[in-house]
């Protein structure tokens, strides 16, 4: 039996141990099908007996990822998914039909925020956005007899407001319902939102997991606590399947159940599968990211002191500042430190926030954020633009807000180049 490894460890070590005479490094599996040498042994993985038949639904190399990133997390099983985007789509629609509700909260990445309050609405499942600091008895007034999943980021992006996991969680299981959490930001080497009582978390692997802007994914991880016979408000999971010979997801595969439904249905039916050439990339992210995330944390608190301190900077938010309002949440939930991300206004307003990201030279200005590369955004216009201004203030995105994402360089070279755009202002 193998030790508890400690997450750095198991950063380069979960998910794929090779036997004698294998490859060292995870090979790609770089196939779309399997041979069998029988029609019985193929058909018995139509029953959902375990194997490989289509990449659509399982590839080896995808497999040994998502055991890596369900480790990472603590989770009993985990699948990747082509983007975040898809993976916190999956996590939801796994669960949810026309006629469910989601209770989310209002801070939370635009792209999110408009897949719930725009697509899923469409295919008649309704939202109620929720501030992230009210009390409880305000988020159990946004409950309905038809509420089947919270939802919330760690650290929102791009507000960076942190959640108070244990306060959803322990609203969301008094009405019966998971609590669904984005991790991308902190990540599990800075946070596992499963021991605060999260039920399943998400990953945009094509973030910090990752690292380098090169292979995009995403990741659902199930922490196997939830009992979804509880109640009968998950039939999909309880109930036989008869597109699989009436299979029931909670009773075949007990604890996998959950992320056996996500493969078997909704990779079977929308296709969101990873190539596995990406999958490999991200294994290769995951095995520095204890290093790079620790550097991210280290360079995105120098600069964010240095951006409090200037009297050209109207305001600055970063978790890690002593100012933060979240302070108490962070020492809670991410001791060991938040993310590199930075948000702040540069006085003069929206006009001089677009001026200032001009004249950096170091910091690109692109959609991206949380790689290696520092990288600067105006959210209001890009990823938000499609909100309205009443949506921007929900999500806590202000007319003059830039996302600042520090990078792995050296800090002193951001440092200057920051100081030089903002002397040309």
């Amino acid at each position: 039996m193998k030790p508890e490894y400690k997450i750095e460890t198991k950063c380069v070590q979960s998910g794929y141990s090779p036997k004698n005479g294998e490859p060292r490094v995870l090979p790609i599996y770089q196939s779309t099908t399997y041979k069998y040498d029988t029609g019985t042994a193929m058909a018995k993985l139509f029953d959902l007996e375990p194997g490989y038949m289509y990449t659509r639904l399982a590839n080896p190399t995808n497999d040994a990822v998502a055991a890596k990133i369900a480790s990472l997390e603590g989770g009993v099983a985990a699948v990747l998914t082509a983007s975040g985007q898809s993976a916190n789509f999956f996590a939801l629609i796994n669960i949810l039909g026309a006629g469910d509700h989601i209770v989310s909260s209002a801070t939370i990445y635009g792209g999110t925020f408009n897949l719930l309050n725009v697509t899923m609405r469409k295919i008649g499942i309704d939202v109620t956005f929720v501030d992230p600091r009210a009390d409880e008895a305000t988020l159990n007034a946004a409950f309905r007899p038809n509420t089947k999943a919270v939802f919330g980021e760690t650290i929102a992006n791009p507000s960076l407001d942190v959640l108070d996991i244990e306060k959803f969680a322990r609203v969301a299981h008094a009405h019966g319902v998971p609590l669904i959490v984005d991790n991308t930001f902190p990540t599990p080497v800075n946070c596992r939102p499963f021991e605060f009582g999260a039920d399943i978390v998400t990953h945009s692997t094509t973030k910090y997991m990752d690292g380098h802007a090169c292979a995009l994914g995403g990741a659902v991880v199930d922490s196997g606590n939830f009992d979804w016979e509880q109640n009968d408000k998950f039939p999909g999971l309880t109930t036989p399947d008869e597109s699989y010979h009436g299979a029931v997801y909670t009773r075949d595969f007990g604890k996998a159940g959950y992320i056996t439904k996500i493969v078997a249905q909704l990779l079977r039916d929308y296709g969101s599968t990873p190539s596995p050439q990406n999958s490999f990339y991200l294994n290769l992210g995951l095995e520095t990211l204890a290093l790079r995330v620790e550097r991210h944390c280290q360079n995105a608190q120098r600069v964010a002191e240095f951006l409090e301190q200037d009297e050209r900077i109207s305001w600055v938010n970063y978790p890690g500042l002593k100012s933060s309002p979240d302070r108490a949440l962070v020492e809670k939930y991410l001791p060991h430190g938040t993310c590199g991300v930075i948000s702040f206004g540069v006085k003069g307003g929206r006009e001089a926030a677009e001026k200032f990201m001009n004249r950096l030279e170091l910091a690109a200005i692109v959609t991206h954020v949380a790689d290696t590369r520092t990288c600067v955004l105006h959210p209001a216009s890009t990823t938000h633009r499609q909100l309205s201004d009443k949506e921007l203030e929900e999500c806590g995105v202000t007319p003059d807000m830039i996302r600042f994402s520090v990078g792995i360089e050296n800090v002193e070279d951001i440092l200057a180049d920051i100081e030089q755009a903002l002397a040309s202002l």
